[in-house]
């Protein structure tokens, strides 16, 4: 009998129900516990995934790299730039091929307007899973392991106010992925969520409608404030992050003067003041540090970025069990 997630695609985690995402949270712990334990885990023997990827990347490809050879398989890294991509070849013509060489596609393309775009043309041709490393709308292995370090920090996610805070940043103009991602997950674990962020860095109004109808189902809620101040009170878990002006500001430029006007959307001691005692710092990776946060934030006790981080390598192995295994 076929297991019940083989072959199921992992594009956004809106098309996984909860005891999906309960039953990869689960796995997840396993795999960990495993690892510290230095227990073999050859779940993915003799398997192979097709690693693509259209920019750079850390966490995402190492975890992906590191998790199937510690599953018994193997990770091809595909840059993007030295494939027939490059020349133009199809989203359609790539899943097809690969899909016959191996037992999953893997990709990140977070180009606005065409990356999700791209992975959906290969999800829908592909014979294998398709997993997104993130697009332009969607990071569902940030948000799945996000979810399992709140989890881990707060042992609840019910009645806990989690804050997704736009923070300035001037490295590169982010993608809109992970605050996307959390805005529509976590209400769906009944936490009471707010996002916050100066006028201008609104995210699509979709995800907005679609984010307060998870909280509601789910015994959570969503707000939306352009006051940082507010977001910070009270709060348990934030997750100060820049994104970009993507869905009212399509240019590739970086820097600007709305951009500039709101140097003072930074965390820093003094805001994590007004959050609760014990509430910790988030943040995906890699921190823009001086803009996005002061140091000795991001390095304090309240911090829980490397236990985030070492929580991608547990999901990525979660979800690759589960998708491509026998078991």
């Amino acid at each position: 009998m076929k297991p019940k997630y083989k072959g199921k695609h992992f594009v956004t985690l809106e098309d996984w129900d909860r005891q999906g995402i309960d039953d990869l949270l689960e796995v997840s712990k396993q795999l960990k516990k495993k690892f510290r334990n230095n227990e073999t885990t050859d779940y993915l023997k003799n398997k192979t995934s097709f690693l693509m990827f259209f920019e750079q990347s850390t966490r995402t490809r190492n975890s992906m790299e590191a998790g199937i050879a510690q599953l018994g398989g193997h990770g091809n890294f595909l840059d993007t730039s030295t494939m027939q991509i490059s020349h133009g070849e199809t989203g359609k013509d790539t899943a097809i091929i690969l899909s016959s060489y191996g037992h999953a596609i893997a990709c990140r393309n977070c180009f606005w307007k065409s990356g999700n775009a791209f992975i959906r043309e290969m999800e829908r041709h592909a014979s294998v899973p398709v997993m997104n490393l993130q697009c332009d709308l969607y990071h569902p292995f940030q948000g799945l392991a996000d979810l399992m370090t709140i989890q881990e920090v707060k042992g609840r996610t019910s009645n806990i106010k989690v804050s997704i805070i736009w923070a300035y940043a001037t490295s590169h103009k982010k993608p809109i992925s992970v605050p996307l991602t959390q805005s529509l997950l976590f209400p769906r674990y009944g936490m009471d969520v707010v996002l916050a962020h100066p006028k201008g860095w609104e995210l699509p109004e979709w995800v907005i409608d679609k984010a307060r109808k998870n909280a509601e189902a789910n015994g959570g809620s969503f707000k939306v404030t352009n006051n940082m101040e507010e977001a910070y009170q009270d709060a348990d878990i934030i997750i100060p992050k820049n994104w970009g002006s993507w869905a009212s500001n399509e240019s590739d430029d970086v820097i600007d003067e709305a951009l500039e006007a709101n140097r003072h959307w930074k965390c820093t001691e003094a805001m994590m003041k007004r959050a609760k005692p014990d509430c910790n710092y988030m943040h995906a990776l890699p921190a823009d540090r001086g803009n996005e946060v002061e140091d000795s934030v991001i390095d304090g006790p309240q911090s829980v970025v490397y236990q985030e981080a070492e929580n991608r390598l547990h999901t990525a192995k979660a979800v690759m069990t589960m998708t491509m295994g026998d078991k």
